[in-house]
Parts: C-alpha cells; structure tokens; sequence
C-alpha cells in the first residue's frame, strides 16, 4: 500500500496495490500492520455503505463532536465520487481549509479521515457504492453539517454538476455559524 499525506496534516490517500491475472484481480484494503507503520491503524468500530442513484447527488458536509467524532476510511466500490474533508480542528493552522481526491472503482483509492473534519462527497456517476470504516460508533445528537457550497470554504466541486442533496444537507450550516456554536469541539 501507498500511503500519501495530503495538504492537511493527517489526511491520507492511500493506494492499495492490485494483483490482476486473467481471473480478475486480487487487493488488501486493510493490512493492520501496514497502516501501524503508517500510524494510522484504528479499531474500526463499524462499516457502512452509501448507494447514490444519480449523478450530482451530494453527502455532507458531515462530522461528529466529541466524545464521538469519528476517523473514516473512505473507499469507492462502483463508479467515482469527488470526496471532501474540510479542517474543524479548533488551533489547526489549516483551519477551515479543504481538500478533495477523486476516487473511484478504477483507481481503487482511499481517504483516511482523521477526526475533526467535516467530509462529504459529490457523486460523479449515475449509480456510486461507497463504503467507509469508522472508529466510533454513530451518534444522532452528536452530528452535524457544513453547507456543501459555503462560499468562506471555496471548495472547487466539478462544474457541471447539479447538486442533488437530502433535506437535512440543504439545512447545513456556514463555517461562520460553525465556529460561533462549537468553537473548539475538537
């Protein structure tokens, strides 16, 4: 596996490495040991799968607060998506900044999300399976959102895209109104 920080300090994209022969193909997604030397390894807690039906359907921007803010490790099975972590680390010198990868079943990528940051992702084709490891368990009370376009974050989604989002992402809110009712949650 290749493990490539990004931008942000503690993200990761991480490349696992493909055994193709005339079967198909074999892949290790998740070698503890591997992500050990890297200093990543968690004790995933659970694994969820996302299915979007439709091209420009959006997720997120989405966290948890502590005590159950989670890192994620973020894999695309079927079809691409342009995925999303946005700094919420209260003294992060990358505060509020982002950076997106685009991962897909051809590339075969992951993202390693560390805890607090907000993620989402835009689905750039018509059906997307994405599935995601967590290290904590899921608390309603304790989620919230980012607005997918908040201007103050200037994410460069795909152009062409017309946003498809659930009711409660159109409610997110603004960095602004982020920082004024958790400043410093993480």
């Amino acid at each position: 596996m290749e493990f490539r920080e990004l931008d942000i300090e503690g993200v990761f994209e991480i490349t696992p490495r493909e055994m193709p022969d005339d079967r198909g193909f074999f892949m290790r997604v998740y070698d503890s040991s591997e992500f050990e030397r890297a200093g990543l390894h968690r004790e995933w807690l659970q694994e969820n799968h996302s299915r979007s039906v439709r091209y420009g359907v959006i997720r997120g921007l989405h966290f948890q607060r502590e005590p159950y803010a989670e890192t994620k490790l973020v894999r695309c099975i079927r079809g691409e998506i342009f995925d999303v972590v946005v700094d919420l680390r209260a003294g992060s010198p990358t505060f509020g900044r982002w950076v997106g990868v685009n991962l897909s079943e051809e590339n075969k990528k992951m993202l390693f999300v560390p805890r607090g940051f907000a993620h989402g992702f835009c689905a750039l084709t018509g059906v997307t399976d994405v599935v995601y490891k967590v290290d904590n368990i899921y608390a309603p009370e304790f989620e919230g959102g980012i607005i997918w376009n908040d201007s103050s974050l200037g994410i460069t989604w795909p152009r062409d895209v017309e946003p498809f989002l659930s009711e409660k992402d159109k409610r997110n809110m603004t960095m602004a109104e982020f920082s004024v009712k958790y400043k410093g949650i993480f």
